[in-house]
């Protein structure tokens, strides 16, 4: 008895992204693998009385979107148990403490008001610390900058985690406070926002988280994102999603990149011999991941030359940044998990921060050469000529935040002014010279959507239409490659994703128009109509 597919998509315009066989109109799938390629009229004599039969109705479909690099455990939590604060919903300072006030009067006693995605280039500036106690009414108050690096604390937050006009900056981190009075602002960074993170998470439930990763696979799905891999998955993250695993819960495949901020964690896999690779097609173990620099957006990535534009009030002057690492903890860190066989990523914003994230990954080089270690360098954006050298020569993957030029390219021309941005996520010149540069949303710092970054990757544009640099725009097959094949070679899954070719998982995005024929500046308005994940329909719009 000959084996029939178990589904045949069926009558589209498939954009395979196999230079081989760049489009087909059919795809026939058995065991949630792509088993053959052709016309509908070939595909659909392969299929048996059980077959599904999946008519695309002459859609452009392409290969499931791969984020390489994205954060929905925290944003499950974010998503299901706090309050969205993004300029499409806050708009002004009075907005943004009249949601707070609103919201702080109706919450349980005891519980923290916890706010994201703050953008206050956009929303009216940062409330005083005087504006936030008159809001929230004695309510303990966190609000975490849409960066993911700086947060709003309010007096009874200071006052809730033993924090007092007094206290000393912790390492790798600063109470900002007024230069005329030295008192606290409110607005804290790096370290010292975690201080007020933790207290928040600490009236976390499992109910919250689970829910919350519901809505994120769901918004996934939605944008035809059919695989994440999650940066500075911690602990609790990674028992949550075997949970989910075993529980067919896990609807969109997940890569764990093992977080290097929870103490022992990435030392704990090394010990157990856990390899990058280790796991399935639902659930794998991509690499481990520290983030010794910061965010452009919030003034506190590491760059060579100081900060242009108004200073924060309470901000070094000049300013160049900070990093969270001694120098030769993270090289021995990084050397540890290279040896043993753990894909190495390191976060490096500014070209400072970029250079320090380089020297750790050419000292474990030095201590084990390995010809195709594809180590990444996390987000990577101003890379400047001799940073990028210094990439090439190292064979380093530049894993480019392409999801911030969209909503965060204008605080990025604020702060480093227009001529910076001739090298800041300089796809066209990395493609030229055969750097491989997959793109990330890092979201919920921005949004998943990936096409408002393949849009300002094309159009080298922001969403108010500041010039990022046009001489590195780059095209609509390029972009699309940094959110499918490339994605998928950066965490070595590349036999896995990336291309729609025989062997490999069944994951496709149907979308409601052609990217390749539409006129470029329409491509921020591409929608998904429906997303498969091994051949199983998980959205419909």
């Amino acid at each position: 008895m000959s084996l029939r597919p178990d589904a045949v998509l069926l009558n589209g315009r498939i954009m395979t992204l196999d230079p081989a066989l760049p489009q087909v109109e059919a795809l026939a799938v058995l065991g949630g693998r792509i088993v053959a390629r052709g016309s509908t009229a070939e595909m659909r004599a392969l299929a048996g009385p059980g077959t599904a039969l999946e008519d695309l109705e002459g859609a452009t479909a392409i290969p499931g979107i791969v984020d390489s690099h994205a954060h929905p455990d925290a944003y499950a939590i974010r998503v299901a148990a706090w309050r969205l604060l993004e300029p499409s919903v806050v708009r002004s300072r009075d907005e943004l403490l009249s949601i707070i006030a609103k919201d702080c009067a109706a919450l349980p006693k005891g519980r923290w008001f916890a706010g994201y995605r703050l953008n206050e280039n956009k929303s009216g500036g940062y409330p005083t610390l005087a504006e936030l106690d008159n809001a929230s009414g004695g309510r303990p108050l966190f609000i975490l900058r849409t960066d993911g690096h700086l947060g709003l604390a309010n007096s009874a937050a200071f006052a809730a985690c033993g924090v007092g006009p007094d206290a000393e900056d912790p390492a790798f981190g600063r109470f900002d406070r007024h230069p005329d009075t030295g008192a606290f602002t409110g607005l804290v960074r790096e370290t010292a926002a975690h201080i007020f993170l933790n207290a928040v998470h600490g009236q976390d439930t499992e109910a919250d988280i689970a829910r919350g990763m519901m809505l994120v696979h769901e918004a996934c799905l939605r944008h035809g994102i059919t695989s994440v891999y999650n940066s500075l998955t911690p602990s609790k993250a990674i028992r949550g999603y075997q949970a989910m695993a075993r529980e067919d819960r896990l609807h969109v495949r997940t890569g764990i990149i093992v977080s290097g901020r929870e103490q022992g964690l990435v030392e704990a896999f090394i010990a157990a011999g856990i390899r990058t690779g280790f796991g399935d097609e639902r659930l794998r173990v991509i690499g481990v991941e520290w983030c010794p620099d910061c965010s452009t957006s919030g003034r506190t990535a590491a760059y060579w030359e100081p900060y242009v534009g108004r200073p924060v009030p309470g901000e070094p002057v000049p300013n160049t940044g900070m990093l969270l690492y001694e120098a030769d903890d993270l090289a021995a860190r990084a050397t540890a998990a290279h040896k043993a066989g753990l894909l190495v990523m390191i976060e490096g914003v500014g070209d400072r921060g970029i250079d320090f994230a380089l020297d750790a990954i050419e000292a474990a080089l030095a201590a084990h050469p390995v010809e195709d270690h594809r180590m990444r360098v996390e987000h990577c954006c101003y890379v400047t000529p001799a940073v990028r050298e210094r990439i090439r020569r190292l064979g380093v993957v530049d894993s480019s935040a392409t999801g911030f030029m969209w909503e965060l390219g204008d605080a990025y021309i604020a702060n480093r002014g227009q001529e910076a941005m001739r090298h800041m996520w300089p796809h066209r010149t990395l493609i030229d010279q055969g750097i491989p540069a997959p793109g990330h949303s890092d979201f919920a710092v921005c949004s998943m959507n990936p096409w408002t970054a393949i849009h300002a990757m094309v159009n080298r544009e922001t969403d108010t239409g500041a010039d990022l640099g046009r001489e590195e725009a780059i095209t609509v097959a390029e972009a699309l490659a940094a959110y499918t094949t490339l994605g998928a070679w950066s965490g070595r899954e590349e036999a896995e994703k990336g291309s729609l070719t025989v062997g490999r998982l069944a994951d496709v995005a149907v979308l409601d128009r052609d990217p390749f024929a539409i006129d470029t500046k329409d491509l921020k308005e591409v929608r998904t109509r429906a997303t498969f994940v091994g051949s199983a329909r998980r959205f419909s719009a």
